[in-house]
């Protein structure tokens, strides 16, 4: 088969989820924050179940699901405490997030009470047909919105709360965008939000997700060099080439792959497997996932045991595999598939593929010049899988995340007293407010040198950087003011 032939076919048939590692390096972050303070606490959280509607938007549908929700009432100051509100986004919420992190912190300064409420149709929030087509209509941000307005209603009645408990909402990624499109649709409800990393701004083309990437991996302040970003962008071509020349099998091996990569839509997943470990790596750079920038890069620019960058890559790879107990790489595009389509899964895959198809997309491509990695990963490979998965054409999703920018505002909201806290080397930070040019609010974003994502909502650790713990000072110092405002207000 031809190169040119090749490449055809991969853009007719490559209908893989980019980013399968990318999302495994995202739990395992979650699972070694969890380990690091798992035998620090001995505080036990209230669990509940609150009954939402299926839709709030339909009076005359009573179906309800299971909501799962946390409290800690440890610090709070019952008479006049405020209340924070910790989000949970495209995953499982778990009891620490109402006894740890930056937030926690904070609510024990403030006396406030911790409530956390996890997201429809993730964890255990979904009823038994949650994740068939029919029943994902019913998934969305503003569904989601409606179901915190009601558990406010629920905690407000339950504690016996008045308008003098000020509600402050934190959340972070998708969770964060929440939180900002929550205080703006719902001001009477939320006084204030805290939104880390949010990606408030839908876009179907998510290309400078990647250009961010290159960038980052070139930032000598956090271990990158233009070396490092010329062997990166060399080795993928050299991988690329090899796979285009009949050596499926030896590159198959040398990367540990589960299976051979031989049809095209696998070798593209076995190509944007490779890219997922960078990608992750400077998402969640120091984060616990398998390697720091600094170190991607001192092994990627190492040229004193006299290998080629593919066998430094060959390297990387094996790493990756032992350090997050990876036992082969899957490049299988039909277990993919499958994956997506099992409405029966405990994973959060389908679902959260279902809302970039029908509000975000957030299509990570690698279509243009700036892009390290193998430019097969395109919009259209991608977005191919809303119409295989859900019957959602794909000539209807500009007109989806058209409605999310009109309807939430995009990275221009015009809505007060929401703080919008990123890091200038996380990918995420393109699709969310990184400068103040409205009068609406003259104060309301934090820029964090050499700090990736969702990183100001971890609790702080001496060995942070010291732009990290200022910007902790100053969402304290926010939230502080916001309260002292709420109560001036209350009093009047």
């Amino acid at each position: 088969m031809s190169v040119l032939s090749w490449v055809t076919v991969v853009l007719l048939l490559h209908l893989v989820y980019s980013g399968q590692i990318l999302w495994r390096m995202k739990d395992h972050v979650h699972k070694t924050q969890q380990a690091r303070i798992k035998h620090t606490s001995t505080a036990i959280p209230k669990k509940g179940t609150i009954h939402q509607p299926l839709n709030h938007f339909d009076r005359k549908n009573d179906k309800t699901f299971p909501q799962k929700f946390f409290v800690n009432d440890v610090y709070w100051q019952r008479s006049d405490g405020p209340v924070f509100l910790y989000i949970g986004g495209e995953g499982p919420l778990s009891k620490f997030s109402v006894l740890f992190g930056h937030h926690v912190l904070m609510a024990e300064t403030h006396g406030a009470l911790l409530v956390a409420l996890e997201h429809r149709f993730y964890g255990q929030s979904l009823n038994p047909d949650g994740l068939e087509t029919e029943t994902l209509t019913h998934l969305s941000s503003q569904q989601a919105l409606s179901d915190l307005a009601v558990f406010r209603l629920y905690i407000s009645r339950r504690f016996g709360l008045s308008r003098a408990n000020t509600w402050i909402s934190f959340g972070g990624s998708y969770a964060g965008a929440l939180s900002a499109w929550l205080r703006g649709k719902f001001p009477h409800l939320i006084y204030g939000a805290v939104a880390s990393s949010a990606p408030v701004q839908a876009q179907l083309d998510f290309s400078s997700y990647n250009r961010v990437v290159a960038n980052s991996l070139m930032n000598e302040a956090v271990g990158g060099s233009k070396k490092c970003v010329a062997e990166v962008k060399g080795v993928f071509a050299a991988v690329e080439a090899a796979l285009l020349m009949g050596n499926e099998t030896e590159v198959g091996k040398d990367f540990g792959c589960c299976e051979t990569p031989l049809k095209p839509e696998d070798k593209t997943e076995l190509l944007q497997s490779l890219a997922d470990v960078f990608m992750g790596t400077v998402q969640y750079n120091e984060e616990g996932v398998a390697f720091s920038i600094a170190e991607l890069c001192d092994i990627m620019t190492n040229e004193s045991e006299a290998c080629e960058a593919y066998d430094r890559l060959v390297k990387i790879v094996a790493m990756y595999r032992a350090r997050e107990n990876v036992p082969c790489l899957d490049v299988s595009h039909e277990k993919l598939v499958l994956e997506l389509s099992n409405t029966k899964a405990s994973s959060s895959y389908r679902q959260w593929f279902y809302q970039t198809c029908t509000e975000f997309g957030f299509y990570q491509t690698c279509e243009d010049t700036h892009c390290l990695f193998s430019h097969v990963s395109t919009l259209e490979s991608q977005t191919e899988l809303c119409s295989r998965l859900f019957n959602i054409p794909q000539d209807s999703l500009p007109a989806r995340i058209d409605f999310t920018n009109q309807y939430y505002g995009g990275n221009r909201p015009q809505t007060q007293r929401v703080l919008y806290v990123n890091g200038n080397i996380d990918p995420w930070k393109e699709l969310s407010v990184v400068w103040n040019d409205t009068m609406v609010d003259d104060d309301r974003v934090i820029l964090i040198d050499g700090t990736a994502h969702c990183m100001d909502m971890n609790a702080d650790k001496s060995m942070d950087k010291p732009a990290l713990h200022q910007a902790r000072k100053e969402i304290e110092r926010r939230v502080a003011m916001w309260l002292k405002s709420a109560a001036l207000h209350h009093m009047v």
